[in-house]
């Protein structure tokens, strides 16, 4: 009887590490500064995601619009989320950001294949997710955070 127990408590301790580690496929890896972004993150919210590159003259230019834009969305359930478009991880990924001034969270695996958000040739390029995870929106070319939040407003209100 004690084997028995043993081994089915071996078993649900098995079982328990296997959940463990499946819902930490789930996340988002880490961001810019080496933080694990958990999917809850992003989850049941609207999510603005945008492309970015160092060598990319309007990405530079648009990233202190999405900047003061972040903490503005933020009270209204919308997060802005950076990629950068090279695949750059780690240091790298932390130095570019910081060169950039990029003060929203960038994340370092790219959320397209959990979205469905078609490639893009052109940067930079943002994307307009509802809180049901569907793109509805792909926005080629640099934006502002006036013409940002009017296209959010808009596509809310459409529901």
């Amino acid at each position: 009887m004690v084997k028995r127990l043993q081994s089915v408590i071996r078993i649900m301790m098995v079982l328990v590490a296997g959940l463990a580690l499946a819902g930490c496929g789930d996340d988002f890896g880490v961001d810019q500064h080496g933080r694990k972004v958990a999917a809850e993150r992003l989850e049941g919210q609207w999510l603005v995601i945008n492309y970015w590159a160092e060598w990319c003259g309007p990405c530079r230019s648009e990233i202190p619009e999405l900047n003061a834009l972040s903490p503005e969305l933020e009270k209204q359930a919308v997060s802005v989320f950076g990629v950068n478009f090279d695949g750059l991880q780690g240091d790298e990924l932390t130095r570019a950001a910081e060169a950039l001034g990029i003060e929203f969270t960038v994340l370092a695996k790219d959320p397209a294949e959990r979205y469905g958000l078609p490639p893009s040739d052109a940067l930079p390029v943002t994307y307009i997710v509802d809180d049901k995870g569907k793109v509805r929106e792909r926005l080629l070319g640099e934006q502002n955070a006036e013409g940002l939040k009017a296209r959010l407003a808009a596509l809310r209100q459409e529901g």
